[in-house]
């Protein structure tokens, strides 16, 4: 262990024993990469979204295997799993459910939609109008659905998988500002590199006659995810860190590139997505290198460039790496 490691190491015996999170999200990494090659950060800030308890929006050029990844993430995970495909005619209803006059009791009867699932996942979610995303805001925040003035909770754990492509814009709408803002993640997929290319050719010739998700097992159970969640909720946080991470979203809002800046969510999503990491990694205490791993992935789709470095080409995720180099490391 690193001098610097040791420093964020808790100073008491009663230690989280983590062996078995970690042995079981390996054996969920495991099953997923028989299928996909050269996407090791995607699945792992997938896991770690899981294990946070937040949602992730996959971002990426067609035939990446972003649905792929969520669907073959979902089926290592004995839970309830739901696709919505979002299309421009979509209603609310169609994602929460709706109330249905049950002819025999002559009463209203409560249908519930496809986001009563743990591990839902909406394909091209910018395709589907604002009327329809709106129908997500509560799930995502508050993990329950108010139809009819009823409310009704989803199941435990519950994770929403979204994915949309960056460049294809005609029949597609932009996601609100507070919508991008319950998203724990943006994960951009990028196109695999030159040798990884040429394995997911062998590997597709090689398994022509199988299903690819059919060779996907699941590994790990709802009981046990809702257990690895609450023990990340217990990993050590130094002052230190507390203080980093505080810096990091402030400098966000003092920023001349940017023209909004991230708000309290984002430092408590750094927070969670750092500790889950630590956890992921069988460390039960957070280190700067983890708040470093999460942040761009976090604040990216928080903040707002200004229109003239927009206009000069930069990105927000550009912008964000630079602030976080900027700062000081606690030592």
């Amino acid at each position: 262990m690193s001098e610097l490691e040791n420093k964020y190491e808790p100073n008491f015996e009663n230690r989280i024993d983590l062996t078995a999170l970690k042995e079981k999200m390996d054996a969920v990494k495991h099953e997923v990469k028989k299928v996909i090659v050269g996407q090791d950060d995607v699945i792992n800030k997938l896991l770690i979204s899981i294990l946070a308890a937040g949602h992730s929006l996959i971002e990426g050029m067609p035939g990446v295997a972003k649905t792929l990844t969520a669907k073959l993430i979902a089926r290592s995970i004995q839970g309830e799993f739901k696709r919505i495909q979002f299309t421009p005619d979509l209603m609310p209803s169609d994602v929460t459910g709706s109330s249905i006059l049950d002819l025999k009791t002559n009463e209203f009867q409560f249908k519930k939609g496809p986001i009563f699932g743990h591990i839902v996942l909406i394909d091209e979610i910018n395709r589907a109008p604002a009327k329809t995303q709106s129908s997500l805001f509560e799930c995502m925040s508050e993990r329950q659905v108010t139809v009819d003035g009823t409310t009704y909770s989803v199941p435990a754990p519950f994770v929403v998988f979204a994915t949309q492509n960056p460049i294809e814009h005609e029949g597609t709408y932009r996601l609100p500002e507070a919508q991008l803002d319950r998203f724990l993640f943006k994960i951009n997929v990028g196109y695999p590199q030159l040798e990884q290319e040429i394995e997911i050719l062998r590997e597709h010739h090689a398994q022509k006659e199988k299903n690819k998700e059919e060779q996907v097992l699941p590994v790990v159970g709802i009981d046990e995810i809702l257990h690895f969640q609450h023990l990340v909720r217990l990993v050590y946080v130094h002052e230190d860190i507390f203080n980093y991470i505080a810096q990091i979203v402030f400098q966000t809002r003092s920023n001349p590139n940017l023209y909004l800046g991230a708000s309290p969510r984002a430092s408590i999503a750094i927070l969670e997505g750092a500790k889950s990491t630590a956890a992921l990694s069988g460390r039960d205490f957070i280190t700067p290198d983890d708040v470093k791993y999460v942040a761009p992935s976090i604040l990216g789709h928080r903040v707002v460039l200004t229109p003239e470095k927009e206009m000069e080409g930069f990105t927000s995720d550009y912008i964000i790496r630079q602030l976080v180099d900027s700062i000081e490391i606690p030592r």
